[in-house]
């Protein structure tokens, strides 16, 4: 909001004048507005899961089903970055019952982090398996990773391990904890293994469905 306001007075100062910069600061204005959009997107809709309030649609769903569309957006993330994406998802898993959507929105925000702190040359693995009445689907990638002593802070509202790099991406430093409470909101956990320098596997446990 700073940033939105000291760009508009830049602007009410005479640099209108100036077109090009005119339309740079337009531009950074812009973007300041929809990132704070986003962020308060984010906590409306954090501060319903923390309520129990956010509405959820549950039905049978397929594990390919919320894999497939989130792996093709990845794709188009990374077409212009030096980035392998690997997916390894055996055909005939037992379906969850869940709001599709939700845990759509789950895994793109683990795909999302993945990308962006992975660096170029680096490699993500989507990864599902079946298991003792539970589906797991794990996102690891080869990044920067996350210090011991911040993994049990990395669920928190606007914790970030990389202020700096978050925000150049334009994240919100909510998308983990709204992920938290979706995949417990479907009665599963997010569990996570991360080692500096060789980088983080995030992993979705939920409970399977007794159907197919």
């Amino acid at each position: 909001l700073t940033a939105i306001q000291g760009f508009a007075e830049t602007l009410l100062g005479g640099a209108l004048e100036d077109a090009e910069n005119g339309r740079r600061f337009l531009e950074i204005i812009r973007n300041h507005a929809a990132r704070l959009g986003r962020v308060t997107d984010d906590l409306l809709k954090l501060s319903q899961a923390e309520a129990g309030k956010l509405e959820l649609e549950f039905r049978a769903v397929t594990v390919e089903e919320v894999i497939e569309t989130c792996v093709e957006t990845t794709r188009l993330k990374i077409a212009d970055k030096d980035m392998a994406l690997m997916v390894d998802c055996p055909p005939g898993l037992p379906c969850v019952l869940g709001d599709a959507r939700r845990l759509q929105e789950v895994l793109q925000n683990l795909l999302d982090n993945a990308v962006q702190y992975t660096p170029a040359g680096g490699r993500i693995t989507v990864q599902a398996t079946a298991g003792d009445r539970q589906i797991a689907i794990a996102v690891a990638d080869t990044g920067i990773g996350i210090p011991k002593a911040e993994q049990g802070r990395i669920f928190e509202r606007f914790y970030r391990v990389d202020a700096a790099r978050s925000r150049e991406a334009g994240g919100t430093g909510l998308g983990l904890s709204i992920a938290k409470h979706l995949v417990e909101a479907h009665g599963g956990r997010i569990e996570i293994e991360s080692e500096v320098g060789r980088g983080s596997t995030f992993k979705v446990v939920l409970p399977a469905g007794r159907f197919h």
